[in-house]
């Protein structure tokens, strides 16, 4: 495969990425934000994260994988979620905050930038602008997990991709009252 240009990351980035980023950065923040406080404990087996766990994973991945891309060093224990934030409402406007500034940083990368080569713990070299979609894989892939939490905690789900079935009831009975 040739090496890839500057030329190159700037067009994916500004041309394919960041409105996807942007896009499944919203979907994200529903998905931790739908997690009941009072059930974020919900563990659906004894090997399984808890919800609580998951969704800060979630956050915590998403944002390193950006910082990932903007500083050329793969460095997950720099990105921390503040110890104040205890609920999944706090985690998502946490998330949302670090997200759109790591994002408004992202807009503004060079080609040269994007091309550094970054080390992932010794098992892969990249790109760093393929370490975006490295890590929206890893946030989609944890996402789905989260979801399938969310129906036993008594929760709803929102709509990821189109409708959700409860997003489709929500609209129908919100038509019904009209």
């Amino acid at each position: 495969m040739p090496k890839m240009t500057a030329d190159y990351a700037h067009f994916l980035l500004q041309n394919v990425f960041l409105g996807t980023l942007k896009n499944e950065s919203r979907t994200t923040k529903t998905i931790i934000e739908a997690v009941p406080a009072d059930q974020a404990g919900y563990q659906p087996d004894a090997c399984a994260k808890s919800a609580n766990e998951l969704l800060r994973h979630i956050a915590v991945a998403d944002i390193f994988f950006l910082e990932a891309t903007l500083n050329g060093v793969f460095n997950p224990s720099a990105v921390t979620i503040p110890a104040d934030a205890g609920t999944p409402a706090a985690v998502a406007a946490w998330y949302e905050h670090s997200y759109a500034r790591n994002f408004e940083a992202l807009t503004k990368m060079s080609g040269e930038q994007l091309i550094k080569i970054v080390d992932f713990r010794g098992m892969f070299q990249q790109e760093a602008v393929l370490f975006l979609m490295f890590g929206l894989n890893h946030t989609i892939h944890h996402r789905g997990q989260l979801s399938t939490y969310l129906r036993p905690m008594g929760s709803k789900v929102p709509a990821i991709y189109g409708e959700s079935y409860d997003s489709a009831q929500a609209k129908k009975a919100a038509q019904a009252q009209a």
